[in-house]
């Protein structure tokens, strides 16, 4: 039992709390429905306060209320988990214990540092080693970094930056490492840029994202000639973007040499408490510091990140700040401290032997994968699995890739993997779409380019990855390949076909991931730029609208909303049996139907406007021409009508009446006379782009047809009238077959016709008349 009745009510109320918050199946208020609730908007304290479930509640409001549809968030704080809840309720804690007197306070405190101190390295068999906790994991480094300086410059705690005047200090940093970190190191620290030293990885030998410690050698060499001062090295067990590993035991040695001391941090640090550790991971035990983050890791929420560190001297770890002597700062690790204990220390081992099996699930299937490269150092127990889509070449395609290669070397080389990182990019975004319980992103790698990551490590303790996800994820990466191939292997076809057609101009986007990007040109006829690119833009986007109210599998769009081309239209991804020349045939029919209408639209209102003026102009000639006629006594109102009355005036009517069809002004007369509006001139028929190609049932537009080439030829061999027999009752013949069947069939009687009367009537007839001849004779 719970002695201190405190302690009871706060871990209560905690557990309340996180009911609470972690409810999403509540029902919501027909106020809260409101974009803005009253109750939201920030007003005075009340005077008499809240109780914590209506502050709590506000809370809730806060954070689900505007990000409903950001699902990923509801979906991390229901992992939290009771773990989760342990760390949390050390925050509590903290506070709580912060308020004990002096002395019982450091006995507390010297307690849970100690313990999770021990814990630690002996989890992460780092023998004799210390720890600061901190919050920000580059916090770390930092203070290691001046630890460093402390020790190698003795003055340097009375004198100052002006000891460091005598010897640069350089430190030295992978290329490989996190952005940004070598910039933030100078910055706290009070260093120019130049005593930060990135170190190239290897481009010839091993593996692309370890450091090259030959080349290292010779530049600490060069530095130490030059007058400077070896600091610090900061490697890498996992580097951030590849996971890779340098080679620790080799930059042991050569800091030992130099009297330098020797960082890591990575990943890969996590395996070090798995029963197997690789001997490049395990090397990282003999280094002087390293970098651990539990909370990503074992799924811990606002755990802090911890340094170990091996130091003799505690006076200058207290003045490089990795100690501190307020015990209050000392209960950082009471969060962690809980945590460790709830999970023990088998559920800090299954949970990281987990997300190295996920890991090692994920590359057993992608190595049976066609098109897919990996990119992994040690594939034994690397926990971070990196792969991106590739075509290989044949043996023909890749010599004449090889020859166009060597006379266009650089655009070549360029737009290739500028298409090829596009590509990537789209297929990271639509598995981590798919499937977002795998946790996947997309990272840019400097040889590699645009790759797809999965590390279990950072992700799966949070999102709760589980091996039916990686199998998921791997279902979805087969269906998305061929998707990848066909628009690869389409869009040079979708080029040419766009370039040899008339009317059609393609833009060339290798940031779009899809067939292709074209854009209709309509003719120019003289007018200004404004007035053309106006009906470009008019043109091209009821071009799009045609095309997105086909039913095709294909997706039409703008492009993308910022970086895109304007006036074009952007196709996306497509299959195998897509055909090509017909898309670009119907995108260029269907443009110039669109502008024949909008020029026969124009053209009309121009003879409208003109036949409008025109008939203004007879109108009033005839208003003259009325008033010559009738006089100018039948003007005057009541002269006028007693005029008219005693002689009445008869006059046939006129008017004018605008034929659309013909643009011209015509009489009326005939109408008067006949009572009836004449029909006039048939219009012309509204051009279309006529494109009806026979298909298949259930066959989309766009795509080639099923059948095989013997079957058109056995089709082709059949008679005309064979083809006029089987006809199937639903297709009816056009009216010119009509017409000419009909011929036909006029014909036929005709013939038939003639041939009875030359045997029944005219045979006998003539033969009788030959007969009477001869008698007479």
């Amino acid at each position: 039992k719970v002695v201190d009745p405190t302690l009871a009510e706060m871990g209560k109320n905690l557990n309340e709390a996180m009911k609470m918050l972690e409810d999403n199946q509540r029902k919501v208020e027909e106020e809260n429905e409101k974009k803005y609730a009253r109750k939201d908007i920030p007003g005075p304290l009340q005077g008499s306060g809240q109780d914590m479930v209506s502050i709590l509640q506000l809370v809730q409001n806060l954070m689900h209320g505007e990000e409903e549809e950001e699902t990923s968030q509801a979906y991390r704080l229901q992992n939290v988990g009771e773990q989760g809840h342990m760390a949390l309720l050390g925050h509590s804690l903290a506070a709580y214990i912060s308020v004990l007197d002096r002395e019982r306070l450091r006995k507390l405190t010297t307690r849970i540092l100690s313990d999770t101190t021990l814990w630690l390295c002996r989890l992460f068999r780092y023998e004799n080693g210390s720890a600061y906790y901190h919050e920000d994991d580059r916090q770390g480094l930092l203070k290691i970094c001046r630890l460093v300086i402390h020790t190698r410059y003795e003055d340097y705690a009375v004198e100052g930056f002006s000891v460091l005047c005598t010897k640069q200090p350089v430190i030295y940093i992978s290329s490989a490492a996190r952005t940004g970190l070598g910039q933030a190191l100078c910055n706290q620290l009070g260093l120019p840029l130049s005593c930060m030293c990135r170190v190239p990885c290897n481009t010839m030998f091993g593996s692309q994202h370890q450091m090259d410690v030959a080349l290292l050698d010779r530049v600490i060499k060069d530095d130490v000639e030059s007058g400077k001062l070896p600091l610090l090295l900061v490697a890498n067990a996992g580097t951030p973007g590849a996971g890779h590993t340098d080679k620790l035991g080799r930059l042991k040695e050569l800091c030992e040499q130099y009297n330098m001391w020797l960082h890591v941090e990575g990943v890969n640090l996590a395996t070090l408490a798995l029963g197997y550790v690789s001997s490049s991971v395990l090397a990282a035990t003999k280094c002087d510091s390293m970098t651990l983050t539990l909370g990503s890791w074992l799924g811990l929420p606002a755990v802090p990140a911890v340094t170990l560190y091996r130091h003799e001297d505690p006076s200058l770890t207290l003045a490089a700040g990795l100690t501190s002597s307020q015990p209050v700062e000392k209960l950082r690790a009471l969060p962690l401290w809980l945590s460790l204990q709830y999970l023990g220390h088998d559920g800090i081992v299954e949970r990281i032997k987990h997300a190295s099996q996920l890991s090692q699930r994920l590359l057993e299937n992608l190595k049976n994968l066609d098109f897919i490269k990996t990119s992994v150092e040690d594939e034994l127990s690397s926990p971070v699995v990196v792969f991106k889509f590739f075509q290989e070449y044949s043996n023909r395609d890749q010599a004449s890739h090889a020859a166009q290669a060597s006379t266009i070397q650089h655009p070549i080389i360029s737009n290739e993997r500028h298409i090829y990182d596009t590509l990537n990019q789209w297929l990271g975004e639509q598995l981590a779409q798919l499937v977002p319980a795998s946790g996947v992103d997309v990272v840019e790698l400097e040889d590699e380019g645009t790759c797809v990551r999965f590390s279990p490590l950072m992700t799966s303790a949070v999102l709760g990855t589980e091996i039916q996800d990686v199998d998921q994820l791997v279902d979805c990466l087969k269906m998305k390949i061929p998707v990848l191939t066909s628009t690869l292997q389409l869009r040079e076809e979708f080029e040419q076909e766009v370039r040899r057609t008339v009317d059609l101009l393609y833009i060339e986007d290798l940031s779009w991931p899809g067939l292709g990007v074209v854009r209709y040109n309509c003719h120019s006829d003289g007018k200004n730029d404004g007035k053309q690119e106006k009906e470009l833009e008019k043109i091209n986007a009821e071009l799009l609208k045609k095309l997105n109210e086909l039913e095709s599998d294909l997706a039409f769009s703008l492009g993308p909303e910022f970086g895109g081309q304007k006036n074009c239209v952007y196709i996306g991804m497509v299959t195998e049996d897509l055909d090509v020349s017909e898309l670009v045939e119907t995108i260029a029919a269907t443009g110039r139907e669109i502008e024949e209408n909008s020029r026969l639209l124009e053209n009309m209102t121009e003879v409208v406007r003109k036949g409008i003026q025109e008939a203004q102009l007879q109108l009033q000639k005839a208003n003259e021409e009325r008033l010559l006629e009738e006089g100018l006594l039948r003007q005057i109102p009541v002269v006028g009508s007693v005029l008219n009355w005693f002689s009445p005036f008869q006059a046939s009517p006129k008017g004018r009446t605008f034929n659309l069809t013909a643009g011209s002004l015509e009489s009326t007369e005939s109408t008067y006379v006949s009572k009836a509006q004449g029909a006039g001139t048939t219009p012309p028929p509204t051009p279309t782009s006529s494109l009806a190609k026979q298909r298949l049932p259930g066959q989309k537009i766009f795509k080639r047809s099923l059948r095989s080439s013997d079957a058109f030829s056995e089709t082709s061999s059949v008679s005309h009238c064979d083809d006029l027999d089987q006809r199937p009752p639903t297709l009816s013949p056009g009216p010119l077959e009509t017409e000419k069947i009909e011929e036909q069939k006029d014909v036929a009687q005709a013939t038939e016709t003639d041939t009875e009367d030359i045997h029944s009537d005219k045979l006998p007839h003539d033969c009788t008349k030959a007969e009477e001849q001869e008698s007479q004779r």
